[in-house]
């Protein structure tokens, strides 16, 4: 299996356009993956165009039936349980990564890649996922997921990177949001998948019904605008049996505890005897800044923390950094 050439996947955007010539640079022999999700033929076209433009050899792979399954399924039945779903995340996790290692492995190729912001780094015999050097473009966040036998083969051409210094021309595609909604707003989009949105009541905590909502799935928790929200009270809870929407107070979003599973962690002895990890979850509020700390618990992780996690939501990543290592995560199930 050739240690010179590198799969790469290739959307044709500025990143990963980028990345051709920087694993160029470093002596590797490029060939383009694009992953087909959605059966975007525009999309498809100017991968194809830009692969051309590169001189690099292209081959598109048609992920569409096993994305409709593991990652729109998913996002739909998410959002219709009240939770706030990842599928950028899953995505990395289920989807991108492992078929890059796939169609690799089909070609006699060692080495994939990807336009993502971040690094990988090795201490010992481990892999840890790695903040980029660019703060407000890392992508870490999302890949939390990632195998050893993923990241011992994987290269990192944006890890050093900055993105204001990449040169594009404006014909150029910028990622932006969720990739499949093409523009949807979410409640359109899952209710094009099949899905039943039903409006309900929107109540206290005490069970006065105070207004009516539009759908579970076009709220989350900390939402303080949308038809049925009171003034002055914002989302605190979702109870998808009752297909009720609950608000309350800001005070009411605030937490110390959280519960998680579905975890992936690097080195569990690492993760529970360091006393200087943090946590991030991305969404609404802000992320506490000090250390936390982890013990296992019903096959998952409880995690305390020092200050306040604010407006956490079912479902969203949690994920453990170490200074710049992504130590591993896991999905909230619950908090209190």
């Amino acid at each position: 299996m050739s240690n010179s050439r590198v799969l790469l996947g290739f959307s044709g955007g500025i990143d990963s356009c980028a990345a051709v010539e920087i694993l160029r640079s470093q002596g590797y022999t490029v060939t383009a993956l694009t992953i087909d999700t959605t059966g975007d033929q525009t999309m498809l076209k100017q991968a194809q165009q830009r692969a051309a433009k590169l001189g690099v050899e292209w081959h598109v792979y048609d992920a569409r039936e096993v994305f409709k399954r593991e990652i729109i399924d998913y996002f739909c039945s998410e959002y219709m349980a009240g939770h706030t779903p990842a599928p950028c995340t899953r995505c990395n996790t289920h989807i991108k990564w492992r078929i890059l290692a796939k169609v690799a492995d089909e070609m006699g190729i060692y080495h994939i890649a990807t336009g993502h912001y971040f690094s990988i780094t090795k201490l010992g015999d481990r892999y840890y996922v790695t903040k980029g050097v660019d703060e407000r473009k890392d992508q870490s966040y999302y890949l939390w997921g990632l195998s050893q036998e993923i990241l011992q083969r994987a290269l990192t051409p944006m890890g050093v990177m900055i993105k204001s210094e990449i040169k594009s021309d404006n014909k150029q595609r910028e990622s932006m949001g969720v990739c499949f909604l093409h523009g949807k707003p979410y409640g359109e989009f899952i209710t094009s998948q099949g899905y039943d949105i039903r409006c309900g009541d929107v109540v206290t905590r005490s069970g006065d019904v105070i207004g009516r909502h539009q759908g579970i799935a076009l709220y989350t928790i900390g939402q303080r605008r949308g038809v049925g929200i009171p003034e002055g009270l914002r989302v605190v809870d979702i109870d998808a049996e009752k297909g009720n929407i609950i608000v309350g107070r800001n005070f009411e979003l605030i937490k110390k505890k959280l519960y998680i599973n579905s975890c992936n962690i690097v080195d569990i002895r690492e993760l529970l005897q360091s006393t200087d990890i943090t946590i991030k979850i991305r969404g609404i509020g802000r992320n506490p800044e000090l250390p936390v700390t982890i013990k296992p618990c019903d096959g998952g992780y409880v995690i305390t923390a020092q200050d306040e996690v604010y407006a956490p939501a079912k479902g969203q990543p949690l994920v453990f950094y170490r200074n710049n290592l992504v130590i591993g995560g896991g999905i909230v199930v619950d908090f209190d």
